[in-house]
């Protein structure tokens, strides 16, 4: 784990948090790759100075297409990326390990979440290198 951005509390779609913390159009992204899932969809379009790696969706279903498929070109990019991001999924599921993540955090001092996060992102770090 490289950074930890802000904890949020309850359902907020990762998209929206990431153009909250990292404003569009600002430095963040231009000499780093960005490799996303379908759930920053949009995101080449507001962050257009970074070199943005996002999967191919599969067509709709409709009366001209009933049989919607992607190409193989576009299933093997797909298969690329999920073997380049499943590293970053295996490092947030390894943070779980702990499980002072996992449960309800019944203290009530606001910087004591990111004490959680921030040990636990380093104790995985630490396990895996």
């Amino acid at each position: 784990m490289l950074f930890l951005c802000c904890i949020v509390a309850g359902s907020v779609h990762d998209y929206t948090l990431m153009k909250d913390v990292f404003t569009p159009g600002s430095a963040w992204f231009e000499k780093v790759n960005l490799w996303l899932d379908l759930g920053f969809l949009g995101a080449d379009k507001d962050y257009q100075s970074t070199q943005i790696y996002l999967p191919h969706k599969k067509p709709r279903k409709s009366k001209k297409n009933p049989n919607p498929t992607l190409t193989p070109e576009q299933k093997k990019q797909n298969r690329k990326q999920a073997a380049t991001r499943v590293i970053v999924e295996h490092a947030i599921g390894g943070m779980k390990f702990f499980h002072c993540l996992m449960h309800r955090i019944r203290n009530h001092l606001g910087h004591f979440v990111d004490y959680f996060f921030s040990l636990s992102a380093g104790l995985w770090n630490y396990k895996i290198y």
